[in-house]
């Protein structure tokens, strides 16, 4: 619950940052650069002089939307591969599989380097790198759920009956291999987050100005030693976000599976 009312809290400043009465975000002071935390700037300013509280809720918006959105696609287009998979069988399930295995070979930041890297930077490319490193796992989670569904006495007999594939499969099979998803997908949002940063580390994140937490940590890091603030509070804050998405996810699958 307490995690849920933390991502809620977020998410609602993200979305109605315009409304906060916050500074600007990219508005740049010489003369206040790498101020302390204090009155006038809550969590200090940057070497551009830009107060690093209004850039990390701006930077919420960027950084869940690429988070939430790319998730959100990668488990749609995996759980409807991999429940084509279960069902067809055959050729149709090896070749997909086969695919399958290739993607899960490399790891998640490592095939979003290479997507990114061929495509150039943005937020669109991030979010088709963040895509393709979700949709295997979804794929193999959604096969193994659907396994055991397409094998229940109701989809013997919606076969029998002479109904099409795909009524079988998004009327029948979806509703009872999605929850698991569900659950996994949501947790899944805070290693989106944490590959959305690493990218960043690595230059290959949103281009700035626009502030996302990736990117004020690839700023802050280098002067932490001189203002250590600029990297403390934007780790905090995306700590804190991880964790929430992991134990919100960890709730909705006891939740939605309590047999597990």
């Amino acid at each position: 619950m307490v995690a849920g009312i933390i991502l809620v809290t977020i998410i609602f400043l993200g979305i109605f940052a315009d409304f906060l009465l916050l500074d600007d975000p990219l508005k740049q002071d010489a003369l206040n650069r790498l101020q302390p935390p204090g009155d006038e700037n809550l969590m200090g300013t940057d070497n551009f002089g830009r107060d690093v509280f209004s850039r990390i809720i701006y930077g919420a918006r960027s950084s869940l939307y690429i988070a939430i959105t790319s998730v959100a696609l990668g488990t749609l287009l995996g759980t409807l591969i991999g429940i084509v998979s279960a069902y067809r069988g055959g050729w149709t399930d090896m070749v997909l599989q086969r695919m399958t295995d290739i993607l899960l070979g490399f790891p998640i930041l490592v095939l979003a380097v290479i997507v990114v890297v061929a495509l150039s930077p943005s937020a669109n490319t991030v979010m088709l790198a963040i895509i393709i490193g979700v949709m295997p796992q979804m794929v193999r989670l959604a096969r193994s759920c659907s396994l055991s569904v397409k094998e229940e006495t109701f989809v013997t007999t919606a076969r029998a009956m002479g109904m099409s594939s795909p009524r079988i499969i998004f009327k029948h099979i979806f509703p009872h291999a999605v929850s698991p998803i569900i659950a996994y997908a949501t947790g899944f949002v805070g290693i989106a987050l944490i590959a959305e940063s690493a990218l960043h580390f690595l230059g290959l994140g949103v281009p700035p100005p626009h502030p996302s937490w990736g990117g004020i940590l690839q700023e802050g890091r280098v002067y932490l030693e001189v203002a250590p603030w600029l990297a403390v509070f934007p780790g905090i804050v995306l700590s804190i976000t991880v964790f929430s998405f992991v134990f919100v996810g960890d709730a909705l699958r006891d939740l939605l599976d309590p047999g597990e």
